[in-house]
């Protein structure tokens, strides 16, 4: 990976809040769903619901796709991230904690979560593998592929 190329990830991590996150579900089928994530360089985390289908499709699976991108009206300044990563449910308290902090920083309202809220909720460590480098500044459907 190029510095150029991870100086453009890493603020587009910066500057987003959001990703659709899919998973596979038992059937086969991606499910994709939208997520709040922080990052700790390229690796990206997140919280959900301890009962939830994307947990039940993470350990069964821990192969995810997902996109970052900033919505816009104006299709030349299209920028973003398409990634295929690995998931993995954390389990460790340093890791959760970890997890906890970094989204607490970003998402000042995860500071306010309850002791009941927290025991239903996990953190997942997503490590991408790929990264497609979406800039439709250079031109209409311009990307590039990266290995991490």
């Amino acid at each position: 990976m190029t510095p150029s190329a991870k100086r453009f990830i890493l603020d587009q991590l910066k500057k987003n809040r959001i990703m659709s996150l899919a998973t596979v579900r038992s059937d086969g089928y991606p499910q994709a769903t939208t997520v709040t994530y922080a990052n700790d360089g390229l690796t990206l985390y997140f919280a959900c619901d301890r009962s939830g289908q994307k947990v039940r499709n993470l350990r069964r699976s821990p192969k995810v796709s997902l996109t970052i991108n900033k919505d816009t009206a104006d299709w030349k300044k299209i920028t973003g991230l398409s990634m295929g990563a690995t998931a993995k449910v954390l389990d460790k308290p340093a890791d959760t904690q970890r997890a906890l902090t970094l989204l607490a920083r970003k998402f000042k309202d995860m500071k306010n979560l309850s002791e009941e809220d927290l025991a239903e909720t996990v953190f997942v460590r997503v490590q991408p593998k790929v990264v497609s480098i979406l800039d439709y500044r250079r031109g209409f459907g311009w990307t590039k592929l990266v290995r991490v």
